[in-house]
């Protein structure tokens, strides 16, 4: 056999130290010293967990509500400089300098209702009343609130009804309850639901009834886009639940084009 032809000898169990053998020992070293550099720097781009900074973070969480309205708003300022930043903004820019303080201003007062109740709103003006026995209704009150979901606003006009078993409540605080609860992240069924129970429980009346109608912001500006479409949500309670005739009798009242609404 000549030089050139030299056979490996490797497939006898026996060290080969031919060109070939060397060639594609080499080329393994190679690949396995690249493979664990790879894995090095894998790792290495893992972050490191801080257990201290992960406590600290929820204990600012937790702490949300000892902090005073100046230093929310300063907290959400920060936040929307980066919503800016992401959705390809600069908030540097002139007309934007002022935008977050405003944004957090303005989503604390359109949620105020999380810090009031029915109590502070109705500040006493129940009053004893038993001569009147009959329907009391105000509707078309304006009502602004924001889809939970979305975070994008709902608007347009409750009715509410009641009947009176002994006492009364100022009609502008008709208005104030349904505020307080639409001065929140909602759903328009819940909404209505929350309006009903708060002055059933105020007034302790023969019954209550709401109804909401809302255009949704997130079904005209995103998502289906139906401009025209308006959400109409109802609860009833005590007689106008049972008594059919006076809960037609409310339906009547608050879409008739002939009476007048009281001014709230």
């Amino acid at each position: 056999m000549s030089k050139n032809s030299v056979k490996c000898i490797l497939s006898e169990g026996k060290v080969c130290i031919c060109d070939l053998c060397e060639k594609q020992r080499q080329n393994m070293f190679s690949k396995r010293k690249r493979s664990e550099e790879y894995r090095g720097k894998s790792a290495q781009s893992i972050p490191h967990l801080d257990e201290n900074a992960v406590l600290n973070n929820k204990h600012d969480d937790n702490d949300i509500d000892n902090l005073t309205e100046e230093q929310k708003i300063a907290k959400m300022t920060e936040s929307c400089k980066t919503i800016l930043k992401c959705i390809g903004e600069d908030p540097n820019r002139e007309g934007l300098l002022k935008t977050p303080a405003r944004w957090a201003k303005a989503l604390l007062f359109m949620t105020n209702g999380y810090a009031q109740t029915t109590n502070d709103v109705t500040n006493d003006a129940v009053f004893t009343e038993d001569s009147h026995k009959e329907m009391v209704v105000v509707r078309n009150i304006d009502i602004h609130s924001l889809c939970e979901h979305h975070m994008v606003p709902f608007t347009g006009k409750v009715h509410i009804g009641y009947i009176p078993n002994g006492k009364i409540i100022g009609l502008s605080k008709l208005a104030r309850i349904a505020e307080v609860f639409a001065r929140r992240l909602q759903v328009q069924e819940r909404l209505t639901a929350q309006i009903a129970n708060a002055i059933n429980e105020a007034v302790q009346p023969l019954g209550v009834a709401v109804v909401i109608e809302c255009s949704h912001f997130c079904m005209i500006m995103r998502g289906v886009q139906k401009v025209g479409a308006n959400t109409v949500t109802s609860s009833v309670r005590g007689c106008f639940e049972s008594n059919s005739k006076t809960r037609a009798e409310f339906f009547s009242i608050i879409h008739g084009r002939n009476i007048c609404s009281i001014a709230n």
